[in-house]
Formats: C-alpha cells, structure tokens, sequence
C-alpha cells in the first residue's frame, strides 16, 4: 500500500521554496503542494489582525482540496502571528517556520547577531522570546525589509536585481549602534534564502535560516509513512490569477513543481 496523500507547503510567494528544497533532499519521494497566496502578498507589511484571519481560512481551504498528510508554513511572518490560530483550525500536523536565533547565537563568535526579516516579524513578542531564551548573552539587532522580499521574488522570475540594494539593506542593521560587531545574519524571512549568494556577495558573514531543521522536523514527523511508487509531479498553487505565475514558471519547474493551478 503507498500513501498518496502530499506534503502542502504554504508561503505568500516564492520564498517557501527555499523550505522545500531542504525538505527535498530528505523525502524525495513525497508528493508535493505548493501554495503561494499572492493574492495576498506580501504578508510582512500586514496587520497581525489581517494575518491571523487570513492564514487559517486559507490554509483550511487548501486542507479541504488537497488532503495533505502535514502541512508546513514556509513562512515566518504567518508561523509567529498564526500557527496557533492554524494548529487549533485544522486537523492535521502543521510545522512552523521560526527564526533561528538558536543556531545563530551558536555560531556567532562575536556574540553579536542581526535578525533580518519582515517588519511583521521582527516585531512580534516571539522574536523577544527566542532572543531571550537562546542568545540572552549576544546583542541581537534586527532590521525590517520588505524590498528585500520583493528581490528574491523578483530573482526567481528571472528579473535582473542591482546589487547595490543587498548592501543597503545589510546596512539597516550594521549602521545601528554596535552593529559592525555582528558577524551572523539570521534570515527570518524564508524568501531571503533564495538571495544569500548576493546577501554574502554584499558582506561576507554567516548567514543562518531554519530550512534544514525544518526539513528534519518533516522527516521526523513523517517516519513509517509510505510514498507512492511512482514519482509525482509536483503542483504550485497561487490564490490569483496573474502574469507573474508565467515569469515563475522555470523557477517553479526546478524546485520540481511541474504543474500550475490557481484556487
């Protein structure tokens, strides 16, 4: 017997994907859903209000359609304003996507960290909390990008981006008081991932995401599952018809997902 049923993965655009590719490499057989709420991008210049109604009933309707056996929010600004909200709606496992402070303050030597990443995010108590409980003998500074986000969308349709803006943004958070001590950036925003190489071209730190955890917590969570057989194209979702989905198309179709719909 093997199990049909996918992995659904949920961002507001692309940067989720740089969650899948982790999740890939140690379940490369599972079927995948990708759903991407560009009708509603992007989430991290978003109330708390706006996201904690929007995500559940979205997620919930996808649940409906799709029947996934876990669902993953690739996306840090919805995992710290509505993972609760989305836990309590749905009946299935559901992993969050956090900043990772943890890792961060283990490498740091400097014991200085920068946490970049929404203006959603990096104002939420829960950054507060990590801070507190994994790096509470580092400076941890943060800096809010929406630009940012908008590059590493702007990367996977293949739009040329001025190199210029990485060390601009870089500089919200090395410009602040202490902050040339920092020598490990937490990218708390999974799109961010996708521009490290241009992020690192701009200033050569240790940049740190939550991918691989995540990935592991997938794995961990999916032991003694089965996988169908044969493989399975992978299909991107998005909430709104729009031309952009064409510009993805490429990106989409290496990160294995072959097909595109609209909910």
């Amino acid at each position: 017997m093997t199990d049909p049923r996918p992995l659904l993965f949920f961002d507001s655009g692309v940067g989720g994907l740089s969650v899948l590719a982790a999740a890939r490499m140690l379940l490369p057989d599972a079927p995948i859903v990708y759903a991407a709420d560009n009708a509603g991008y992007p989430y991290g210049t978003k109330s708390e209000a706006e996201i904690a109604a929007r995500v559940p009933a979205l997620l919930g309707r996808l649940v409906e359609r799709y029947h996934p056996r876990l669902v993953v929010i690739a996306c840090n600004t919805a995992s710290t304003i509505a993972l609760g909200h989305v836990r309590s709606a749905l009946d299935v496992p559901v992993v969050g996507t956090v900043p990772a402070i943890k890792p961060a303050a283990l490498l740091s030597r400097t014991r200085a960290i920068g946490v970049l990443g929404t203006d959603a995010t990096i104002r939420q108590p829960y950054v507060d909390r990590l801070a507190a409980e994994f790096a509470s003998d580092c400076l941890v500074l943060r800096h809010g990008s929406a630009e940012l986000v908008d590059l590493a969308e702007a990367k996977l349709r293949s739009e040329p981006t001025d190199p210029a803006a990485y060390a601009r943004i870089l500089d919200g958070l090395i410009s602040q008081p202490e902050g040339a001590r920092i020598d490990t950036v937490v990218l708390a925003c999974t799109h961010f991932r996708l521009v490290e190489p241009e992020l690192s071209a701009a200033r050569p730190l240790a940049y740190v995401d939550g991918a691989e955890g995540i990935a592991r917590r997938i794995r961990f969570l999916c032991d003694g599952q089965t996988w169908p057989s044969a493989p399975q194209a992978g299909v991107a979702v998005f909430t709104r018809a729009a031309h952009e989905i064409d510009a993805l198309r490429p990106a989409l179709d290496r990160f294995g997902l072959a097909r595109t719909t609209v909910l």
